[in-house]
């Protein structure tokens, strides 16, 4: 009994499970970040947003052992923690599931998930059978649909990134980065990863998710912590805030501006003669009878499931894939695309899904955004130097490229200004059809406006645009027009103000989607309600 008049003590907040401490880190004279603090609780997932070079990057490899901090302390669960090397920093519970994936192709799901943790017999053979049933229960208790037997290189690229989060899972895990885990996922895919991370944070593991859709961090998040210029910029109760006050952490107030004003949409009955690029009943391997239309001065969005042949149809209007039937007109002549440098010849660019794919990273950006328009700048097969460079500080002016000069490396700039690059390539001669394949994967709020302000210039300059992307809320902002597309076909194409949401939309796909091909036979589309 404790002594008349006293006051019981009441039980402090629980230690966190892994706390930083005023982290600094110094990348020769530039600092990355600057007395950094975080704080992840048992149990919770904690959002962490910031453009990219905010300093996202640098504090979730100084937490993985990639980098040693220059100041500053981590502790897990109050104990002090250094890691010199990603095998200290695993061997602590700390699993990290970065964009650039870590799987052994030519392996099989189970074996990559218990890559050099394989059960084993007698003379050091691996129990096969033991490793598939290990396997298999693991991904049944976290509800992820994957094949166990299925090779990792033969898997599209949404379920070799759920392999990698599976993966990270096996063992003993205190805390789990996920670095834009949703980049390349359907809403469907999303949801069955959502799912599986409650599964984990009910057993008291701690997540850090670092994501730039702001719409995933109200529905997946506890709490929010904002980088910006490689220092906190806040830390937020997800359900005390809303987006605006995020973007403004994020951004910054000063560089907020009220969004450009968008055109009136075009009408059914300016089609025909607005016409820059038309398909019609065009087949391959992998599309088929597609018939669309892209006009001038029009943004025409595709939306579709991973795999439904979205991109294939980007692919086949650029030559990268051959045509088995059908015909296009280019501004109302006939047109076959037999490869790329034909396309390009038709003044149609690609912005590929994989910006990597569109750059030449340790070339300098002149290099590279002189690279699709060689012929623009030689004359008798020497290089016009200045002509290039001319163009190249061009693109950065116009595209506010974040880099010291022309001759800066590609591979020194951001996510997002890497991007613009790429936009880049294809600023001047403007193109007549500009086709993006996911523009805005992996980058920051701000660069993913100031993208979404080329992709308007390029408009009102009467390029028309073809963009597929898995962001239904971008498709919604940016299109005119949406074609929903199913199993390499064109189900449904809607003008702006036939779809008020994203959720619309989504719902719009799945109805598609479930009906199956047969619902896709001509004409029967138009019997499915929206």
């Amino acid at each position: 009994m404790e002594p008349s008049g006293s006051v019981a003590a009441q039980p402090g907040p629980p230690t966190p499970l892994v706390m930083v401490n005023g982290i600094n880190k110094r990348f020769g004279g530039v600092r990355a970040l600057r007395d950094v603090n975080l704080e992840v609780r048992a149990g919770e997932v904690l959002a962490l947003l910031g453009e990219n070079g905010a300093g996202k990057s640098t504090l979730i490899k100084i937490l993985s052992g990639v980098h040693a901090p220059d100041g500053g302390a981590i502790e897990i669960e109050g104990r002090p923690a250094a890691f010199d090397s990603p095998a200290k920093s695993r061997e602590a519970g700390i699993a990290v599931v970065y964009q650039d994936l870590s799987l052994v192709e030519s392996l099989s799901v189970a074996d990559n998930l218990l890559l050099g943790r394989e059960p084993l017999a007698r003379f050091g053979f691996v129990r096969k059978r033991a490793l598939m049933a290990q396997a298999e229960a693991f991904l049944a208790q976290l509800g992820i649909p994957l094949d166990i037997k299925a090779t990792v290189g033969s898997l599209p690229f949404a379920y070799r990134q759920m392999t990698e989060i599976a993966k990270a899972l096996m063992g003993e895990v205190r805390l789990l980065i996920l670095d834009e885990p949703t980049s390349s996922l359907t809403s469907d895919e999303v949801r069955i990863l959502f799912d599986a991370i409650g599964k984990v944070t009910r057993r008291g593991v701690g997540v850090i998710y670092v994501t730039h859709r702001l719409n995933e961090v109200f529905e997946i998040s506890q709490r929010v912590t904002v980088l910006r210029d490689g220092a906190n910029a806040g830390t937020f109760v997800t359900a005390d805030t809303d987006m605006k006050r995020l973007v403004n952490a994020i951004v910054g107030s000063d560089r907020l501006a009220p969004a450009a004003p968008r055109a009136a949409p075009p009408t059914t009955a300016s089609f025909e003669t607005a016409q820059v690029l038309s398909l019609s009943n065009v087949s391959n391997d992998r599309l088929r009878a597609v018939d669309l239309s892209i006009l001038k001065g029009e943004i025409h969005g595709l939306a579709g499931l991973i795999g439904s042949g979205r991109t294939e149809i980007l692919e086949t209007i650029f030559g990268l894939r051959s045509v088995d039937d059908g015909t296009f007109e280019i501004d109302g002549r006939r047109w076959l695309p037999k490869n790329p440098a034909d396309a390009i010849d038709q003044g149609i660019a690609l912005v590929p899904e994989d910006r990597h794919v569109g750059l030449v990273l340790d070339h300098s950006i002149e290099r590279n955004v002189t690279l699709s328009r060689l012929p623009y700048f030689s004359r008798w097969g020497w290089m016009q130097q200045r002509a290039a460079g001319k163009r190249a500080e061009t693109a950065i002016s116009r595209l506010a490229v974040k880099a010291q000069g022309a001759s800066s490396l590609v591979r020194t700039l951001s996510g997002g200004n890497q991007q613009k690059v790429v936009f880049g390539k294809w600023n001047d001669p403007r193109p007549r059809v500009l086709l993006l394949d996911e523009p805005t994967v992996g980058v920051d709020v701000g660069a993913r406006e100031e993208i979404y302000g080329v992709i308007r210039h390029a408009v009102r300059d009467g390029t028309g645009v073809l963009v597929v992307s898995s962001d239904l809320v971008e498709l919604i902002e940016l299109c005119d027009r949406i074609s929903v597309i199913v199993d390499g076909r064109v189900a449904r194409t809607l003008l702006r103000g036939e779809i008020d949401d994203a959720e619309e939309l989504h719902h719009l796909l799945q109805l598609y989607q479930a009906s199956g091909p047969s619902a896709l036979d001509k004409g029967a589309s138009q019997e499915l309600p929206a």
